[in-house]
């Protein structure tokens, strides 16, 4: 591949949680084979709550509707303008990455989901940043993986593989949200040798019996469910859940694990809420544990990064070490600033894609090949 020019790309990353827009600034350069890069500015941007529970309603077939998710569009996309033009206050910079809102992912055929095409919907409209802005736009690039076969996701691990990779050691980038997935990285150092995939949900299940219960928008610090007790039955039939037992690659979302996909198949009713939280903290973690102990184990691993806000909840932490013999660490206690993770990947895909260079790993994803992932918008 040859060298391409340096490029300041700001990512706008909204993660399946909804809680708003992280922003991160970096400069990148691909040369002889190497990137380089350097976080220049962040910030961070809650979605008005009025717009939080749109989208939140928008990714639930009960609630959503054209109408909603039309509006929600172009809401979205004037949010991600307003905080585009607010870096613009400070910072100078050639390229805007979009990775979307992601409302609905429908990664696979399952007809007891009535899901009977693959597709994928992401909100927040490029064209409204690209004119307000008057900055060019890398948009859309799961529909590209999607287009050749792949799941499209999880995406991120490209960008993982560029910054982390470290040959002589294997780790797996690990990214608690709403949904909880991993990128491996192979002792190797080899791109083909990579692994990722969703595990199940991380925060998402225990956010909303938060929400629902208590009325606060997440446990902070695991005090909720430090105060339950886990109720041993239910964990067993959580467990069962047949995402769990899928192959990989493999992805899933919050459509998937929500409480009211949860109650159709278990009984959550009868647990206090304490416990209801406790139970749904312990699904979690050992849903993660499974995954590592079914995908990745055995093919060595010598640590585990935790990135997201789930890496906060010192009860989810807790029990995943507890279930899992191996060293886990933040990225604050390597030097890095969690929050930067997904934003840098999309930053990174964006900056690939604008040199039209491919930027997807189909080991992850399952697509027929690497693709160039992503739509330009300019002005």
């Amino acid at each position: 591949m040859t060298d391409f020019a340096p490029l300041t790309v700001l990512s706008l990353m909204s993660g399946t949680s909804a809680d708003g827009i992280d922003a991160v600034l970096a400069q990148f350069e691909w040369k002889n084979g190497q990137l380089s890069w350097e976080v220049q500015g962040r910030s961070s941007t809650n979605y008005p709550d009025s717009l939080r529970q749109r989208i939140l309603a928008c990714m639930k077939p009960e609630s959503s509707s054209i109408v909603l998710t039309t509006q929600v569009h172009t809401e979205v996309g004037l949010a991600y303008a307003r905080v585009v033009k607010t870096m613009q206050e400070s910072y100078a910079f050639d390229l805007v990455a979009l990775s979307g809102q992601t409302v609905y992912h429908i990664p696979r055929l399952d007809p007891a989901m009535n899901w009977q095409t693959v597709s994928t919907l992401q909100l927040g409209e490029a064209a409204i940043v690209a004119e307000h802005c008057h900055l060019t736009v890398v948009s859309d690039f799961r529909q590209s993986d999607m287009a050749a076969g792949g799941q499209g996701a999880p995406m991120v691990p490209f960008g993982d593989f560029m910054m982390f990779s470290e040959p002589g050691k294997a780790k797996a980038i690990h990214n608690l949200g709403g949904i909880s997935n991993l990128t491996y990285l192979p002792a190797s150092g080899k791109r083909e040798d990579v692994v990722a995939f969703d595990t199940g949900p991380a925060n998402c299940l225990i956010d909303e019996a938060v929400k629902r219960d208590f009325g606060l928008e997440y446990d902070a610090n695991g005090e909720l469910a430090s105060l339950g007790k886990v109720d041993d039955s239910l964990l067993a039939e959580l467990m069962q859940h047949p995402y769990l037992s899928l192959g990989i690659p493999k992805t899933t979302g919050r459509e998937v694990f929500t409480l009211s996909e949860i109650e159709k198949h278990y009984t959550l009713k009868s647990l206090s809420p304490h416990d209801l939280i406790a139970t749904l903290t312990a699904f979690s973690a050992q849903s993660i544990a499974k995954a590592y102990q079914d995908f990745v184990l055995g093919k060595g691993l010598d640590e585990i990064v935790l990135a997201g806000g789930g890496a906060l909840n010192p009860t989810l932490i807790s029990m995943l070490k507890k279930s899992l013999n191996v060293p886990i660490k933040t990225f604050e206690a390597l030097g890095y600033n969690s929050k930067d993770r997904e934003a840098l990947a999309f930053g990174i895909m964006a900056y690939f894609a604008f040199h039209g260079a491919a930027n997807t790993l189909p080991s992850a994803t399952g697509a027929k090949r690497a693709v160039s992932a992503g739509k330009i918008s300019q002005v």
